[in-house]
């Protein structure tokens, strides 16, 4: 009769509240922000999809296809077919931010051609960062349903861990394309100096949605840990 009481009305349940609240913050500030710099057409003229093609050429990079999906800031870079995916807000805006975006998009190509390795790092993650997520708490159930076999809970909480340890891998990959498409920028006819002071608040209201995420997760890889990673079996 514990358990369920444990898990529905704990004290830990506001580390949950805490991580909702952090995301939800990083998100309406990340869009607000996009959308005040959305407003402030360049002066160069140029569209998202202008900037990135200068941005790949400029770079040296021949390889990699620019195309044109479906959404809003779901803007993205895939190594694998080397693509490089930008939203239709963002393709064909000629906005301050939209260049911003499609600018810190191509951060991510110039680090797939110059293999850069945290990038590498976190493709190799993803899968069983992926696995790890999905099958952790399901494990850790099965361990309080037999008992509380604590090998097995433990097991689960390390499953979870493993998405911890993605976001932290995803927050210098991230930081480290957006840095480039500054400097990228700064030294390219695409803005003037003001045009890219603007460009870097939307990047930094960007990467602080990576930096709630990673909190968001531990603070879930903690819950788990308090309410399960002190039991023991003594059965």
């Amino acid at each position: 009769m514990y358990f369920p009481m444990m898990w529905w009305w704990d004290p830990t349940f506001y580390l949950v509240i805490i991580g909702l609240v952090l995301s939800g913050a990083a998100s309406w500030y990340v869009n607000s922000t996009f959308r005040k710099y959305d407003q402030v057409t360049s002066r160069s003229g140029a569209s998202g999809t202008d900037a990135a093609a200068y941005i790949l050429r400029s770079a040296g990079i021949h390889d990699v296809q620019i195309n044109r999906i479906a959404g809003n800031l779901t803007d993205n870079y895939n190594g694998r077919d080397k693509t490089l995916n930008l939203s239709q807000s963002t393709a064909d805006s000629t906005s301050v931010a939209a260049i911003g975006v499609a600018a810190h998009e191509c951060g991510h190509a110039v680090q797939d051609k110059v293999r850069y390795w945290p990038m590498a790092l976190r493709a190799g993650i993803v899968p069983i960062a992926n696995l790890g997520s999905s099958l952790a708490l399901p494990i850790i159930l099965v361990g309080v349903l037999l008992a509380h076999s604590q090998w097995l809970i433990n097991i689960g909480i390390a499953a979870f861990s493993l998405a911890l340890l993605f976001q932290l891998v995803t927050l210098p990959v991230e930081f480290n394309a957006s840095r480039r498409a500054v400097n990228i920028l700064s030294s390219s006819p695409l803005l003037s100096g003001d045009e890219v002071v603007m460009v870097k608040k939307v990047l930094t209201a960007a990467a602080l949605t990576y930096v709630a995420a990673a909190l968001t997760t531990f603070l879930q890889l903690l819950r788990l840990i308090i309410l399960f990673g002190g039991n023991r079996d003594n059965n």
